[in-house]
């Protein structure tokens, strides 16, 4: 399915109230993109005044998610939807929810940046900075997924996951090297970690979202199943499957 398309009811009304809902998500998902993509940059270049207005701007972000909930309740009490519309609905009262807490992640890795990593634990922010990008391009795909509710794009981004699982092993790896070479750095790389575990986090999120895409297409739940289950269902084959 790649594209959405609401002209379908008698009330044009309503067609317009789910276009309207439909591009709050976005909205809010773009403002969620920006403000983890700002919130990494503060982090590894120690951006104060970055990370400053990232914090700032977080009220915005769980002000979005008030308002299209409040309009998704309205509609749902309004026009009582039925099938894929109340499946379309409970997707996106869902996947703002999972925004959201992306955006706390934002906030909470600005926060840190503002407590400054001394000039010789630079290196531990170079590899938090790659599994950041990696977190920001799987949302940002994900997004754009959503926008569609494309399921062969959904499948593809949900096993993204596992290759930032991967990335931060390494990463954890790294620190805990670098901890034991040098304890006077445990304060820093504990920080670190902590940043690392939040960015790793994004991934699930992500996957997450690719469940509301596969329930609201599919008229299933998703959740909770394996990875290989999922693609059992949706005939799909993985390339981890393959090789």
């Amino acid at each position: 399915m790649d594209t959405l398309n609401f002209t379908k009811h008698i009330s044009q009304q309503f067609n317009a109230e789910l276009t309207h809902v439909r591009t709050q998500v976005l909205t809010m998902g773009g403002l969620v993109e920006q403000q983890l993509t700002s919130a990494i940059q503060a982090m590894h270049q120690q951006d104060a005044t970055l990370a400053k207005e990232v914090i700032a701007n977080d009220a915005k972000v769980n002000q979005m998610e008030v308002e299209i909930d409040e309009d998704c309740v309205r509609m749902i009490a309004k026009r009582q939807p039925t099938a894929s519309d109340l499946r379309f609905i409970m997707a996106i009262i869902k996947t703002i929810s999972e925004l959201e807490r992306i955006g706390d992640v934002a906030n909470k890795i600005s926060e840190t940046a503002l407590e400054k990593f001394s000039q010789q634990h630079q290196p531990l922010l170079v590899s938090l900075e790659s599994l950041g990008r990696h977190a920001v391009q799987m949302l940002h795909d994900v997004l754009d997924a959503f926008a569609r509710m494309d399921v062969d794009a959904a499948i593809r981004i949900y096993h993204e996951d596992k290759k930032i699982d991967k990335e931060y092993e390494a990463v954890i790896r790294q620190l805990i090297t670098y901890m034991m070479e040098d304890s006077r750095t445990i304060p820093s790389v504990l920080t670190a970690m902590f940043c690392a575990r939040s960015i790793e986090r994004i991934g699930d999120r992500c996957q997450n979202i690719c469940e509301f895409i596969f329930y609201f297409v599919k008229g299933q739940d998703f959740r909770h199943l394996s990875a290989d289950k999922i693609d059992k269902i949706l005939g799909h084959h993985s390339e981890d499957s393959e090789e």
